[in-house]
């Protein structure tokens, strides 16, 4: 393909609004020529800063698919409990489609995704864009040199960070799972995904332990109120919103977080949003449900073990932190820079990674996944895919074995974690990606719809900011 690749960009949240941005920096590679947003000052945005033209801007994802064929690809970066619906019905119209994770909050909606994909043959990729990162590209590369011998066990953090945790996950979008999904599914499932991938084995077997512990109504300090704004114990509350945004504000952000509060980031603009909107709300005082601290123990289909523990209270800006125990050496990451500690010479080895901040731009990631995903479709080349459909819902599946195990206490056999008799499509190792349904699932809007080309979901369905 010589023309640039034509994407249709369906919910222009804050990240969808991170990958047209990906999109239009590739230049002659790609171009956004398309939206579908139901929110009017957020359409209207989004048209002119990518200078589309109003027959291209839509209020409902389902319109494009009525009229004349325009856009070569989808990202699909609705809600998530709104990706099933309409990522059916592009695939189904031979859209090659990016979805942003997760794929969808339930087993059985991951599997008729996958499915419908592979009956199609169209491009697809998840937005695990943690694989892509330079770090990752780095790290997988000593690991699969024998840099530290075989690798027998590995270690992870993911520090959300408490304001990053006060602001997605007890006030925003993501904080409970009715709406969105389990704290596991809507922010970890990067990083099971991405051990998987560095270790180059699938998780067997899983356990699980977590709660919410601290943004609970009883935690509340005496005599908090139900907003911010007007609290008389504000001044002394770390999570303050007003203390929270203002700063950011101060040091210069504009972007992510504080156009997700408004698209008017000033401080009027930014003052109002807390005075009405949802992020001005006490974090004591929301109707969040989701795990604030959670850690999990993964047995790899290699007989190699794992750690991964998510915490809500860390300093901000801190990356995620690994280390790789191999049989001639340890290896440790940051994000930023690899150390490698040989057993023989007992000499360390450092390496200097480029990287951004992790947020939004995943250490380079994001745009290394937009570039690797347009390379793929120029060239009807799916090996340019890291992340495609069947490796993702084998480590998706974990996800789900991982959450009931939490709730169960019970050690999950990821093989066996299965409705009876349902068929499975192919795991791409060894054994079979089991279907299943975890208790962590919710029913996808339009799942039980008769035709995928129809709007799926509330009318008035938020992006995924």
């Amino acid at each position: 393909m010589n023309e640039p690749v034509r994407f249709l960009i369906v919910g222009a949240g804050s990240r969808g609004a991170i990958h047209a941005q990906a999109i239009a920096a590739l230049g002659g590679r790609a171009r956004v020529v398309g939206v579908a947003e139901p929110r009017e000052d957020r359409r209207r945005w989004f048209a002119e800063e990518h200078g589309l033209a109003r027959d291209r801007c839509f209020a409902d994802w389902a319109l494009p698919l009525r009229g004349p064929r325009f856009a070569d690809a989808v990202v699909i970066a609705t809600p998530d409990r709104l990706h099933l619906a309409p990522t059916l019905a592009f695939a189904e119209a031979g859209f090659h489609v990016l979805l942003e994770k997760p794929m969808a909050p339930s087993v059985d909606g991951c599997r008729r995704i996958v499915e419908t994909v592979e009956r199609q043959g169209v491009l697809f990729a998840v937005c695990h864009v943690l694989r892509y990162a330079p770090y990752t590209l780095e790290l997988k590369a000593l690991i699969d040199s024998g840099a530290i011998g075989h690798p027998v066990s590995v270690q992870h953090l993911e520090p959300v960070g408490y304001w990053h945790q006060a602001h997605s996950f007890v006030r925003g979008n993501w904080r409970n799972e009715a709406g969105s999904g389990c704290m596991l599914l809507a922010k970890c499932c990067h990083d099971v995904d991405w051990l998987s991938h560095v270790m180059g084995a699938l998780p067997a077997r899983v356990s699980s332990f977590g709660s919410l512990t601290h943004f609970r109504p009883e935690r509340a300090p005496s005599g908090a109120t139900e907003r911010c704004g007007d609290c008389p114990v504000e001044p002394e509350c770390p999570y303050s919103a007003g203390r929270i945004y203002g700063r950011l504000y101060r040091e210069g952000c504009r972007g992510w977080p504080l156009d997700v509060l408004t698209l008017d980031v000033s401080p009027e603009g930014i003052e109002e949003a807390l005075r009405q909107g949802p992020y001005g709300r006490c974090v004591y005082r929301c109707d969040n449900d989701v795990v604030d601290h959670q850690v999990v123990n993964l047995e790899f289909d290699s007989g190699t073990t794992g750690s991964f523990t998510m915490t809500a209270f860390t300093r901000p800006g801190v990356q995620r932190q690994t280390t790789v125990f191999g049989t001639a050496g340890e290896l440790r990451c940051d994000g930023r820079r690899l150390e490698v500690y040989d057993f023989l010479s007992e000499r360390v080895r450092v390496r200097e990674v480029s990287a951004g901040t992790d947020e939004p731009s995943h250490a380079g990631g994001d745009q290394a996944m937009v570039s690797d995903f347009v390379e793929a479709v120029a060239r009807n080349d799916p090996s340019r895919l890291v992340s495609g459909a069947a490796e993702t819902l084998a480590t998706h599946l974990a996800v789900f074995a991982a959450e009931h195990a939490r709730r169960t206490g019970q050690v999950i056999e990821v093989a066996g974690f299965a409705e009876p008799g349902a068929r499975s499509p192919s795991r791409p190792r060894r054994g079979t990606a089991p279907r299943s349904r975890s208790s962590c699932a919710s029913s996808d809007p339009g799942s039980s719809r008769g035709s995928p080309s129809t709007p799926g979901g509330d009318p008035a369905w938020r992006p995924r900011t």
